[in-house]
């Protein structure tokens, strides 16, 4: 897979500190979203999201999900 980070050259990542600033987010995440905020035509504010995975693994009888589980709980 081509990284979108890899079309770019040097110059221009040097031009425009926000796409470094995405490349580091998008770098670290796992599982998640990059958000570019952008007023009127500049970027102005990148956000991102992580998510965080949760697996059946302490599920008792194995069918339902760890959201159940909790839910029964409360």
């Amino acid at each position: 897979m081509i990284s979108p980070m890899s079309i770019l050259n040097e110059t221009e990542v040097a031009a425009e500190p926000w796409l470094e600033i995405v490349r580091r987010k998008v770098g670290n995440l796992r599982f998640g979203s990059v958000q570019i905020v952008v007023h009127e035509g500049r970027v102005t504010q990148v956000e991102s999201t992580e998510k965080t995975r949760l697996s059946d693994a302490g599920s008792t009888n194995g069918s339902s999900s760890s959201y159940a589980a909790v839910k029964r709980k409360i």
